[in-house]
């Protein structure tokens, strides 16, 4: 029996992060061998000094064991860390974490954490139980409708060739080759987007830039001429909305381009900018260290010089009454995904908050934080992101870890504690709208991912002569992704599918993973499939809010399910070349399954890579 588990209810009545004035039961189960004398909690806020609650004796458990119990509870958000300490006729004795959330005596383990946040705080209720669709708008889908305004220098390529990738083939501008996928193209596609069960789509930068990708924003106020206008925006907002989609939008605000109207670097713009002249009303919006030519830049990279985002003009630019956050709130999108969140500081997004929930308190506020969120260290100090004041939401790079890594190496354990550390420090109305991806635009396809070779330290030529999977890693990708997805969709949080994947659509990194849409070219296995799991999640209750329960693991066999007051639903992967009995109760054995395998006297017989989903 285990002294503590920080992940199970009968140590911790409430496994997840905690609202202020909301109280938690902590129980420790204490051998009696120990002859212990008093129990204390030992709780410090990060920043300030431990504080001891001391505990009460509950009872014995069992003839050989004690319970030792208290409530407690905090009155301001923030990120505590705790452990228990024990007297005893030895000397004392200390409780730590040991791993997996659980804890032993043992003086040198780690602290467990307790997130706590404002008991005020509220996420969109429209994202929950919904599904994201993620567009790279250039490659998506071109409506052929004239565009005005574009400049020559683009290059206009064939729909469906392959995005240049090498620097002699892009004449010394780097992302300059475009396909022209536009607004229209995605207001056109908007029926085969709602088969999909999608509930949100969220588009990759639109605003006016000079690359394909455009992460290098040159005007906040205006729509890339490639993809249409102000007005082709309202119109897929309004459409989208008639089928019950909403639109997010990427908001990059740690950097511009070089060639925006704000730095203006090569003059193209009629604007005097912090390039042209220390006068310009952006010069203090940027980081110079010889003027003009040195400047602090993202990532080094000289195109795309920071902005400093604590500026006060440049925070009333973008999130003043009439900034740019507002302006295109006003237009019908429903919230901002933030381009490298992490690296935005606490003053800008204080204010960004404030503006967005101002325009419409129901919008959504989506960070790009690669790790666990509610730990996170940035500027040099502990991040509040997800306390109530700052995001709703992040991508959920943890997530996308553990789901193609069980999916492709196994190892259950492993899965359930990525899993479990975000359901454990997460707020739970932040867990229920969490980003959950296993592909975006910044990694490679999913199906690459886990039936080819890994691109990591490989050039681009390497990356070019392995992006195309062979004829039989294909086809085991194609099942790969059957139960990654599945897994996918069924976790907290709300699935989000990069536009293509459901195509069967493969590809290394940045180009590859960035192609046209094969829309004469879709795999229908995957295609049918991804239907199916839109149908599967917007049928079940569970998937809104339902709780996460680990139900069983072993090997490469995984079983949990979601519970909601009038759903529950079971999911049992066996990634294994055997055959696996997964035990699961008798009480699922008169559920309804949504696959071939059922529960019959408790346990669920599954062949070889084989997964189920039953409903009750």
């Amino acid at each position: 029996m285990k002294i503590f588990d920080s992940r199970k209810t009968e140590y911790k009545s409430i496994v997840s992060a905690i609202a202020t004035e909301e109280q938690v039961k902590l129980r420790i189960i204490v051998p009696r061998s120990m002859g212990c004398t008093a129990a204390r909690l030992a709780v410090y806020k990060e920043g300030e000094e431990t504080v001891f609650y001391g505990m009460f004796w509950a009872g014995m458990c069992g003839e050989s064991n004690e319970f030792w119990e208290l409530h407690f509870s905090a009155t301001t958000p923030g990120l505590y860390f705790y452990h228990f300490e024990l007297d005893t006729p030895w000397g004392k004795s200390f409780i730590k974490n040991v791993g997996n959330g659980c804890g032993d005596l043992n003086p040198d383990g780690a602290e467990f954490q307790q997130t706590v946040y404002d008991k005020d705080f509220k996420t969109p209720a429209f994202l929950k139980g919904g599904i994201i669709y993620q567009i790279f708008p250039d490659r998506f889908y071109n409506s052929q409708k004239k565009k005005r305004n574009v400049p020559e220098s683009r290059v206009m390529r064939k729909w469906g060739e392959e995005p240049f990738w090498n620097e002699s083939q892009m004449n010394g501008f780097w992302n300059n080759d475009y396909f022209g996928g536009d607004l229209k193209g995605i207001e056109e596609k908007l029926d085969y987007i709602s088969e999909l069960g999608i509930s949100c789509i969220y588009l990759n930068p639109i605003f006016e830039a000079n690359s394909n990708h455009r992460y290098d924003t040159a005007d906040y106020e205006k729509i890339d001429p490639l993809l249409g206008s102000e007005a082709d925006l309202k119109s897929l907002c309004k459409s989208a909305a008639e089928k019950g989609i909403s639109i997010v939008l990427d908001g990059v605000f740690s950097h511009t381009g070089c060639d925006s109207k704000y730095f203006n670097m090569y003059g193209k713009y009629d604007s005097v900018g912090a390039y042209n002249s220390k006068e310009s009303p952006y010069y203090n919006w940027y980081k110079f260290i010889d003027y003009p030519s040195e400047y602090h830049s993202w990532w080094g990279i000289k195109l795309l010089p920071e902005i400093i985002e604590e500026n006060e003009s440049y925070r009333a630019f973008i999130c003043g009454e009439n900034g740019v956050l507002r302006k295109w709130l006003r237009c019908g999108i429903s919230g901002w995904r933030l381009d490298v969140a992490d690296e935005l500081p606490d003053v800008f997004l204080d204010d960004l908050r404030k503006a967005v929930k101002a325009e419409n308190e129901n919008a959504v506020i989506i960070g790009e934080v690669w790790e666990d969120a509610t730990n996170k260290f940035a500027y040099g100090e502990r991040r509040r992101y997800l306390l109530g004041k700052q995001l709703d939401s992040v991508m959920n790079y943890p997530f996308a870890d553990a789901v193609l890594n069980f999916v492709r190496f196994g190892g259950a354990e492993g899965f359930f504690h990525s899993v479990m550390s975000v359901v454990e420090n997460y707020p739970p109305c932040v867990l229920n709208v969490l980003m959950n991806h296993i592909g975006t635009h910044d990694t490679e396809r999913a199906i690459t991912r886990l039936a080819g070779d890994r691109p990591d330290g490989y050039s681009r030529d390497w990356q070019h002569e392995h992006n195309l999977l062979s004829e039989d890693n294909y086809i085991k990708g194609v099942s790969m992704m059957k139960m990654a997805s599945l897994i996918q969709y069924t976790l907290p949080g709300v699935p989000s599918l990069y536009y293509g994947d459901e195509a069967g659509m493969q590809g290394m990194k940045d180009p590859f993973n960035r192609a046209c849409f094969p829309w004469e070219d879709i795999n229908e296995e995957l295609h049918k499939w991804y239907k199916r799991l839109g149908e599967i999640r917007n049928g079940c209750a569970a998937f809104k809010d339902g709780m996460f329960v680990p139900v069983y693991s072993a090997l490469n066999v995984i079983a949990y399910k979601r519970v909601s007051d009038n759903n529950q639903v079971l999911i049992a992967v066996n990634n294994s070349a055997e055959t696996a009995d997964v035990p699961v109760g008798t009480e699922w054995d008169n559920s309804y399954n949504l696959f071939d395998s059922v529960s019959k006297d408790g346990y669920i017989r599954l062949g070889p890579y084989a997964y189920t989903l039953l409903s009750k």
